[in-house]
Formats: C-alpha cells, structure tokens, sequence
C-alpha cells in the first residue's frame, strides 16, 4: 500500500513538473540562510511594521549587535534559552536572529499568555533572558521573579524608527494612549541599550550544524501541558527549501516582492513563511494586531503586497469590510491559507474580491510546519494538496496498520522538517514519534489516488480557534479548580466567525453557580481565545465504562445547537 501511495506522489509531482529532490540541508544553519540573503541583498527592503522599513544590510547590522550583546554581556552560554514575546514587530526579527546567530536557542512567546501560562513556559524551557514588549509587559512583571529568568530586555513599539518620529511614536503610545503599563522588574535593560553596547564588540561567529537546536515551539496536548516542540537549524532550513520547491509552481519572481505578514511571527508557520521570505530577497510587511483590520487594510494600501499568508476567519473578515472591498489587487498573485481549515465559501469569497485565488496548505508545529500544500499548477479546492517535496505520507488504522486510497486513518509524516521531540518529555516524545522517523499527527485523512490528502476528522480532542491550537485538558484542568465545579469537559462547536468556539459542559459542585462566574474565572486564568463562548449546565457527563468522558458525544450535541 505505501509503495502504491508513494507512486500516485511520484506521478502528481511528474505531471506538475515539481521537483521531488530539493536540497534540503543547502545551509548549515538558519543563520547560514539569512546571512547569504543580506549579502546578497543588502540594499533591498527586508522587513517593515508600523510604518518603518529595515533594509538586508539594517538587519543584518543590528541583529549582529544583539547576538554580540548576548554573547559579551549577558552571561548566557551557547545553547542558552531566550524567550521573545512580542506581537509582529521589527524588532522580533532582530532579537530572534539576533540569538541564533549568537547560537543561542529562541522559545517563542504568546504576548496573550496568562500568568499561568507564561510562567510553566518560562520555567520548562529554562529562558534565561526574556525579550519583552512594553505594552505586554504587566504579565510578565508578575511572573519573571517565580522564574529563572535574569534581566528582561524592553522595547517599545517604535524604538527602530529614526528620531524624532521615534520619541513621538513611543510617547502617543505610552503618554495619550495609555497602552504602556507601569512596571518595574528586578533587572531590565532597554532594547535600544542593548543594541549600543552590541555594537561596541564584534560578533564572535558560531559554528553552528544542522541538528543544534534553534527553537523551542510550544504546544498543548493532551495532558493539557504545553510542550516545547524541539525543532532544529535543520527542520527550519529543510522545510524553507520545501517550501521553494512549490514556490516555483507560482511563477513568482519572489526578489523584491512584498510578503504581508498578519498572522503571528511567534507561530512558527508565520515564522516559517518569513524565514522563506528572507532567503528569496522579499519584503516582508508584518502586521501587529490583524484584529485590527483597518490596520491591514491601510498597509494593503501603503505595500500593495504580492503575496498574503491568512487564515479562513480573517479572509472572511476582510472580505467584510467596505474599506478593503475598496481596494485594488493588481499585485497580489498568491494567497496562502494555513492554521486552520479553509472553507470552500471563504476561498471564493476572497477570489470574487481580490481575483486571487486561496491555496491551502496543512502543518503543525511539530513539522516545522508545512507537511503537504496546494501546488500553483494543481490547485484542487477541499484538499491540503499534496507532500512538499522529501515528505512521506501515510494513514493508519487504529490498530497501526496502513491503510490504501481513500481509507480514513490517521495521517502521519516523515521527513527532513519533523522536529526533534519535546523538550525533556521523552515519553511524551515516544506517544507520537516512532523509531522510524514518522510522526502521528492525530488528524484522520485520506489519500486520493491522484495523491492529494483531505483531512476528515481529528482524533485528538484539539480545537482551532482562528488558527489557534486549544487543547481541551488545559482548560479542563482550570475549569474544575473552582469550587462549584464538579465536573466539566470542553469541546469545539462550529462558529461562522472563528472556525469553532470553545463550549463547556459542567456539572456543578454549587447550584449558585452561574455562567458569568465561570466565564470570569477563565479570563483570569487562560487566554482569551481559550475563554469557553458558552457554558452548559449538565446533571452529568457521557462516559466510558472506566469512567472516561466522551467529548465525541458532546461535541456532536454542541454541533446540534
């Protein structure tokens, strides 16, 4: 069966003129990759937010003063952990490039997170440094002295602009607005200060390899933990050249082109996107907040962009909107869909809009992400396309034997982008990574004869909230430690707006309780797209017959209603 399978793949990237035998490791590192793309291009306009442009030779000299700084006056060792949490910034860009190249390791950050929340990552990873933004900074202001943090680097939001517009942009923000929160921590260095002191020592060059470690990737699971995705140089670099392979399906010249960037750069598709972006000599526009759609309308407008990496319920917002319908799309000639699943209405909503066309693609965070997309000569419209190129695919039945054509099974993966394991949790590592190499996803699929893949179903509990991994168990777990809780379990429902919508079945320990109770009692503990949309009083739960709950039977009473 798996032979069979592998040459209906072969066939599909024969017929469409795809190469199968990219070069996956074409560089030794992710600093490799982005230090031959500013050599290559360094006049050209690398990346833009909130109005501000850094040239391939900006970026390159100002994250070599962040690396110089870590690796002089931090006090961090290679391999060391630095969290970054901020929204889509510049200024990302130039720490988390900044660290690696001081072959240091980034733990990427939700600024959303609650105390909770950031305080497990920050002690699981073991960050000894945090990158922070100011506007975000209250959270952590509560949870670094719990943790093994040492010194909090702070930038505001316009602190790579030229003066004077720098001053005036951080003053509006931090004086008028009131969106800079007054916090102190026990060490604190300002971003820009760092930067300085950087620039005095030269960057000590680090000999990095393919297997080293680049990131930490949080993610949920089924233990309602989040677990750092162990992904390395070499997962990176690979999925970025696979990337490229289907790339040239589009006949876009990339060089010069300009990429929007409104999802989170924290998620490592948008990371990944951007990284691609980077090595092709593109522009990238990123987007601080696209909850903001006036804010992507009017860099729609500034940027004029070619292609825009989205999402179902943002397309749907956007298509929405009078201001963007306004537009002129001359320029866009792709348009990527990933995070959550695309439907058919949104994809034509967008193409009778724009003109340009939605491809979707399919990943997680332990694939780096993209495992399999919708090549731009073979477009087929319900599918996640076909594997990008050194990507093997199967279905599994429940008992682990493969599957044929068309039989739903779950869908695992193997090849060079599927992550290392998670960090310091081997046995959670061992519950979905196999000896060989494959990756149980814990998505059901089929594969068509033709080799595309269509996902059918989940056998994880996951739900996607606008793009948004949220793991049932988690908010299980912070649910029923309140006292009128006596149990409770959350599912998806479908929402026209986000994808799905978190609901929570409750049976209560307190007959006073009431809904806004609980709805108030998550918003302090979870963020707030993991807040349940409603709450449902029950007499109590379906089981098993050991007693385990059946979220199956209730996610199909919640799609009911």
């Amino acid at each position: 069966m798996q032979a069979d399978i592998a040459a209906a793949i072969a066939a599909r990237y024969q017929d469409l003129n795809i190469e199968w035998d990219v070069n996956v490791t074409a560089y030794p590192s992710i600093v490799a990759l982005f230090e031959d793309a500013m050599q290559s291009f360094p006049d050209l306009p690398a990346c833009s937010s909130v109005g501000h442009t850094l040239s391939y030779s900006e970026l390159d000299r100002l994250s070599a003063n962040f690396a110089s700084w870590l690796q002089h006056d931090s006090g961090l060792a290679l391999g060391d952990r630095v969290a970054i949490q901020m929204p889509n910034l510049i200024q990302y860009l130039v720490a988390c490039l900044g660290t690696l190249r001081a072959g240091m390791v980034v733990v990427n950050t939700n600024p959303l997170y609650t105390e909770r929340e950031l305080e497990h990552q920050l002690n699981d990873s073991g960050a000894r440094i945090l990158v922070l933004q100011a506007n975000v900074a209250e959270t952590a202001a509560v949870v670094v002295p719990r943790t093994g943090v040492e010194k909090v680097v702070l930038t505001e939001i316009a602190d790579l602009h030229p003066a004077p517009k720098r001053w005036l942009i951080n003053a509006v923000v931090k004086h008028i607005k009131k969106m800079v929160p007054k916090v102190t921590f026990a060490s604190v260095i300002k971003f820009n200060d760092v930067l300085k002191r950087g620039g005095v020592k030269a960057l000590m060059p680090v000999e990095l390899s393919l297997d080293q470690l680049a990131m930490l990737q949080y993610t949920g699971g089924t233990t309602g933990v989040a677990k750092g995705a162990m992904l390395s140089h070499g997962n990176i670099v690979a999925n970025v050249m696979q990337i490229d392979g289907f790339f040239e399906t589009f006949d876009i010249d990339a060089q010069g082109s300009v990429f929007m960037q409104p999802l989170p750069v924290y998620h490592i598709y948008a990371f990944t996107v951007s990284m691609y972006s980077l090595r092709k000599g593109a522009h990238t526009v990123f987007i601080p907040n696209p909850r903001d759609l006036q804010s992507v309308v009017d860099a729609f407008e500034q940027y004029n962009p070619t292609v825009f990496a989205g999402l179902n319920t943002l397309f749907v917002a956007l298509c929405n909107d009078p201001a963007f319908q306004k537009l002129g799309f001359e320029n866009l000639e792709l348009t990527m869909s990933g995070g959550m699943a695309l439907t058919q209405a949104a994809a034509q909503r967008w193409a009778d809009v724009t003109g340009c066309e939605v491809y979707e693609g399919y990943g997680l965070t332990e694939t780096s992400p993209t495992a399999t997309t919708n090549p731009g000569n073979g477009r087929q419209l319900g599918t996640i396309g076909i594997p990008v190129p050194q990507t093997h695919v199967k279905t599994v039945s429940e008992s682990g034997e493969s599957l044929g054509f068309d039989e739903a099974g779950e869908l695992c993966i193997k090849g060079p982008q599927v992550m290392q394991g998670y960090w310091q949790r081997p046995e959670a590592t061992a519950e979905v990574l196999d000896s060989e190499g494959w990756f149980a996803t814990g998505d059901v699929a089929v594969i068509q004869p033709d080799g595309y893949l269509k996902i059918v179903d989940r056998i994880k509990d996951m739900i996607i909230v606008s793009g948004f991994n949220v793991y049932p168990n988690e908010l299980e777990d912070v649910c029923a430690k309140h006292p009128g809780v006596l149990e409770c379990a959350a599912v998806g429902q479908p929402s026209a707006a986000t994808g799905e919508a978190i609901r929570m079945y409750i049976v209560k320990a307190d007959d006073a309780l009431t809904e806004e109770e609980i709805i108030t009692f998550m918003r302090e503990q979870v963020t707030a797209y993991k807040v349940p949309k409603s709450i449902v009083f029950a007499d109590d739960l379906p089981k098993t017959n050991v007693g385990k709950i059946l979220r199956r039977e209730l996610r199909d009473l919640a799609a009911q209603s």
